[in-house]
């Protein structure tokens, strides 16, 4: 049955137009997936289906070196940066102040900046005080990158608490650190753990920021897979392309229902 109030049905154009829009968004996603299941050696060449490129991939020591730099520089920086971030939060939860909408714009300002901008003054620091570039230098770099990304989903978890759950807790005399351990941690914990996968996912997906401050031998995957399509794209750089978006789909998603979590 027609429904007069549906745009769609008034305007029939913005239907077309949004198969476009989803098209240009995801049509060459799967074509990558598609042809990471290509046995030719030219990735644009469709010959038969095989698992050959995804065998090559997790048997050679370079692309696992890379990954294995970028886990380690993905792990430190998620915990170091929900650790600044929910100490943030908290801190901006408490008693009101002058400047408290200034502070909280600063805090998110990392993700309004270009990126490039982010990278440049990250290495112009790191030369400045004499650091030596390096997984070191990449890991800083990423802790100050990924705090917003890990900050916004636990103050949103934090301003949607119950504030008499608090005041209950100092009724029944429990110290501000006691009502924080078992009453305001438990309650933010999804919060936390969302904030911790975003910012996870934020950091072994980054590429600008890596390749401005990474060193020798503090190659991670995102660097890595750049460095092989300057010699033309392989289906074996699709399987790498094809294997991070899997992982970063699914960590996303488990942070969306954790987040949602009651």
């Amino acid at each position: 049955m027609i429904n007069p109030r549906n745009p769609l049905w008034r305007y029939p154009s913005l239907g077309v137009l949004m198969v476009a829009f989803f098209a240009f968004l995801y049509v060459p996603i799967i074509v990558l997936i598609v042809l990471s299941f290509n046995q030719n050696q030219t990735a644009t060449i469709w010959t038969t289906f095989s698992f050959d490129w995804y065998k090559n991939v997790l048997e050679n020591p370079n692309i696992l070196r890379a990954a294995q730099n970028s886990l380690i520089v993905a792990l430190v920086a998620t915990v170091v940066s929900t650790v600044f971030a929910t100490m943030a939060a908290v801190g901006m939860a408490g008693k009101a102040f002058k400047a408290q909408n200034a502070f909280n714009g600063l805090v998110g300002l990392p993700l309004l900046v270009p990126e490039i901008v982010t990278a440049v003054a990250s290495l112009l620091f790191f030369l400045a005080i004499g650091l030596e570039l390096g997984l070191t230098t990449v890991i800083i770099a990423h802790v100050v990158f990924c705090i917003p990304f890990a900050y916004l989903p636990i103050r949103a978890r934090l301003e949607g608490l119950d504030p008499k759950l608090l005041e209950a807790a100092s009724d029944l005399y429990a110290r501000p650190w006691q009502a924080f351990a078992r009453v305001t941690l438990p309650l933010l914990l999804p919060g936390i753990v969302s904030g911790a996968m975003l910012a996870f996912i934020t950091s072994m997906d980054d590429f600008v920021i890596t390749f401005f401050v990474a060193g020798a031998g503090a190659t991670t995957l995102p660097v890595y897979i750049f460095g092989m399509i300057r010699t033309g794209i392989s289906p074996e750089v699709n399987a790498i392309s094809t294997l991070l978006f899997a992982a970063s789909l699914v960590i996303v998603m488990l942070s969306f229902f954790i987040s949602q979590k009651k």
